[in-house]
């Protein structure tokens, strides 16, 4: 009879819950996910939740395979040497393999008055102290949007549908990922909805104040309600569980999504540094990373090699308001080209990407082993020039490169 294995999965995001479902294929493995929250957070859908168009959570039971212990705590050290985990509870669960998809959250913004009087949006609570803040807000007060990443674009948007004054400051560029042409359609979408865009020099943020935001070429722009999306950071529980990490806090591993200094230890999604070389955080990379964590922890357990990564990307998309949204085709080595889809079908095509996601995990949990988009050749010949490249130098490549 073979013994049982047992599986923790930390964070019950994208990368977490794909993971913790695919590991259900064996009879012999007990996977337990911890999360600090009952509900799965459409993380996509946040914006939505700014806006008053979503409420962004999903039902754990749509997502997640009965065959998933769900521990709702938070875990607050792992102790590699001894193979647990201790939570904030006090409790401690045991494993034999350990994944770590703890996922990413709102950087340190670093900018004075930023923390004290900007709200970040990265997860759920911080958008659930947003949304009492903006109803109390005349609809005409001014709304100053920092960052123009998805994020920042999607709520900007969001809003400005909604009828608000909404500016949205960029730092240097509009949609830096975006190709030219798809950056032409977004600068048109959001002047048709009212947003004012502050790009080019001068416009990075340095200081927040209660009622402004002020730019390095000395602007002050009037602002009541400051929302923050410039940048994004990672929970620091492999730092404090002495760990090895990259300078953000990522786990690093290797190409399996193994940990360099554990081999129990596999990490996945934005938490992840696969030999120092990380993937774009985002949704597209999370999913297909967890069912690779899972699939290396499934070959371990067989005593098999597991393979290497193989991601490839397809697209970003990002929604416009609900009727408006751009779907900015990319290299699968996730370079952007030429051609996009705008417009109403752009928008058709972002919410066929975000009720998607959840099918493939509702999928997976009714047919572990199902999901295969994680399998996809072609994105990893960039990878393995940067990879190579890397080696000869002995120098680890800068996250800038990874595209």
């Amino acid at each position: 009879m073979n013994e049982n294995t047992d599986v923790v999965v930390i964070g019950g995001g994208y990368a977490g819950v794909m993971a913790a479902n695919r590991l259900t294929q064996r009879g012999d493995v007990t996977v337990t996910l911890i999360n600090p929250r009952r509900s799965f957070v459409h993380r996509i859908r946040l914006h939505q939740l700014a806006g008053g168009t979503h409420d962004a959570v999903v039902d754990y039971r749509e997502v997640l395979s009965e065959g998933v212990r769900l521990v709702v705590d938070t875990v607050t050290r792992i102790d590699a040497a001894g193979r647990g985990v201790e939570l904030a509870s006090g409790g401690r669960v045991g494993y034999d393999y350990l994944i770590y998809a703890v996922g990413s959250g709102s950087a340190d913004p670093r900018v004075p008055g930023a923390a004290e009087f900007a709200y970040p949006i990265a997860d759920l609570e911080e958008v659930q102290r947003l949304r009492p803040v903006l109803d109390s807000t005349p609809v005409t007060a001014a709304v100053t949007v920092v960052g123009a990443g998805p994020t920042g674009i999607e709520t900007a948007a969001e809003l400005a549908e909604a009828g608000r004054a909404v500016t949205l400051v960029c730092g240097r560029v509009l949609g830096p990922y975006l190709h030219p042409r798809g950056r032409r359609s977004v600068a048109r979408r959001l002047a048709g909805l009212g947003v004012t865009v502050i790009d080019g020099p001068g416009a990075s943020v340095t200081a927040v104040t209660a009622d402004a935001v002020r730019l390095d070429d000395g602007r002050e722009l009037p602002s009541t309600v400051t929302i923050w999306t410039a940048g994004f950071g990672v929970p620091d529980l492999a730092v404090r569980s002495g760990l090895s990490t990259d300078a953000l806090g990522r786990l690093r591993t290797d190409e399996t999504l193994t940990s360099v200094d554990d081999v129990r230890i596999v990490a996945a999604g934005d938490s992840a540094a696969p030999s120092d070389l990380p993937l774009r955080m985002s949704c597209q990379a999370a999913m297909p990373m967890g069912a690779r964590a899972a699939d290396t922890v499934l070959s371990r357990i067989a005593g098999e090699q597991p393979e290497t990564l193989n991601q490839s990307f397809a697209a970003q998309c990002i929604s416009l308001g609900r009727n408006d949204g751009i779907f900015q085709f990319a290299k699968r080595s996730d370079v952007a080209v030429w051609f996009n889809i705008d417009g109403r079908l752009g928008a058709k095509l972002k919410e066929i990407v975000c009720t998607g996601v959840i099918k493939h995990m509702a999928d997976e949990a009714h047919k572990p082993g199902a999901y295969r988009l994680h399998r996809v050749s072609g994105g990893a010949t960039r990878r393995q020039q940067l990879l190579q490249a890397a080696k000869r130098s002995e120098a680890p490549v800068p996250a800038d490169q990874a595209a």
